[in-house]
């Protein structure tokens, strides 16, 4: 074409051929996309879900995410309950030794944590205060042994007549005033600490011991002193506190919601708890309950539960942290699925159950009580059914297009 310039090319051509440029380019991209079937496969997911709620695993897959399947099944059902607790003393075998005269302490034998045995020396006092108690005792049996004679003569001279009666009636009546200071006196022995052996050397050697002896009342360990050598002790004060520790006390304080769990445990005479000592975690001790509170407290809510636990070895030490099982009654024929088989969502708890050798489904289900290992199951599921028991997770994962 030529024009006023000269000749010249049209521009619908070159645009038209720049057209079939962009086109083809574009369909070659496009055919590059579209590639063979292999390639599609390889890019493909490890699982797919071909139905809403259903997942598809090969057997391959299946193996390499470690899924296990097993069949739901009816058992015996229990729960339990754990509630935090402390190791104490038996209160029983347990005693504060306190002394009966105020005295001064002369010696101190026994030391905190030694084992001692029954009637074992433990501190020796001197007190002046016993010394005039028993010098006041051998005062009165002396008296009473002069009122003894008299009566006895007066007996015998108002038979001769040569005494009236009002006379053998005072001497008689001496006689009932001597018994009576002796008596005391010898009360107010007993009250200071004197036993039987020590009445006896008193009367045969007419000697005054003004030394109180501190003895264990029975074998145990000695876990309370609170006395020195040389210090004046008054009869207010606690001098030991000794403990027999082969048996003790677990004690736990039980919240008011659960007080009919525990009445049902102790009523329906299951009486054996386990107890877990936090020092020994590996370990499952076997308790005794003993004593389940009738009064609550009024601050805490609480209400007392002590276990006896045997402990010959002597591990268990007083103070230590504890923590108290209770099992509930045995429920008989209750579907029951493991723990990691129930997988959670929005509030929705599921299970995944298997169709067939490659596809899962997930199952909603209504849940009952846990022990930590099954839960009961309410609704949701048949006996027999296959379900996933290990994996869950990764079937979750997939589904709700989480990264496991």
């Amino acid at each position: 074409m030529k024009g006023p310039f000269g000749s010249m090319r049209a521009p619908s051509l070159s645009v038209s051929r720049g057209m079939r440029s962009l086109l083809f380019g574009l369909i070659v991209i496009e055919s590059g996309c579209d590639g063979t079937p292999s390639d599609v496969v390889a890019s493909k997911p490890p699982a797919a879900i071909s139905a809403p709620g259903v997942i598809t695993l090969s057997a391959e897959e299946s193996s390499r995410v470690g899924l296990v399947v097993q069949p739901v099944a009816r058992s015996d059902f229990r729960t339990h309950r754990d509630f935090p607790a402390s190791v104490q003393p038996n209160q029983r075998n347990m005693a504060e030794i306190t002394a009966l005269v105020r005295g001064r302490v002369v010696e101190v034998y026994a030391d905190f944590g030694q084992q001692v045995k029954s009637n074992a020396p433990l501190a020796i006092l001197y007190s002046s205060e016993l010394g005039l108690a028993q010098s006041a005792h051998l005062k009165a049996q002396a008296k009473l042994h002069v009122a003894e004679q008299a009566y006895n003569r007066a007996q015998f001279l108002l038979q001769e007549q040569v005494i009236g009666e009002a006379e053998a009636q005072r001497r008689h009546a001496e006689l009932l005033s001597s018994q009576a200071e002796a008596n005391e006196s010898r009360d107010h022995l007993k009250l200071l600490g004197m036993n039987e052996e020590e009445f006896r050397r008193l009367d045969r050697s007419r000697q005054i011991r003004s030394v109180v002896p501190i003895v264990a009342p029975f074998a145990g360990r000695i876990i309370g002193r609170n006395l020195t050598r040389g210090e004046v002790v008054e009869t207010t004060e606690k001098l030991f506190v000794i403990a027999d520790l082969s048996e003790v006390w677990v004690q736990a304080n039980i919240p008011e919601k659960d007080i009919p769990f525990v009445h049902s445990v102790h009523a329906s005479g299951g009486t054996q708890a386990e107890v877990r000592i936090n020092a020994y975690p590996k370990e499952v001790f076997k308790g005794t309950i003993t004593y389940v509170g009738d009064v609550l407290d009024p601050v805490t809510r609480t209400m007392q539960l002590r276990l006896e636990l045997p402990n010959p070895d002597g591990r268990l030490k007083p103070e230590m942290f504890a923590t108290i099982r209770l099992f509930s009654e045995t429920q008989p024929d209750r579907l029951a699925v493991p723990e990691a088989a129930l997988q959670r969502d929005q509030g929705r708890t599921f299970v995944f159950v298997q169709r067939n050798a490659n596809e899962y489904e997930l199952r909603e289900v209504q849940v009952g009580e846990s022990n930590g290992t099954v839960t009961a199951i309410l609704g949701g599921l048949n006996e027999g059914e296959p379900v996933v028991t290990h994996g869950a997770f990764v079937l979750k994962s997939e589904l709700l297009k989480k990264p496991v």
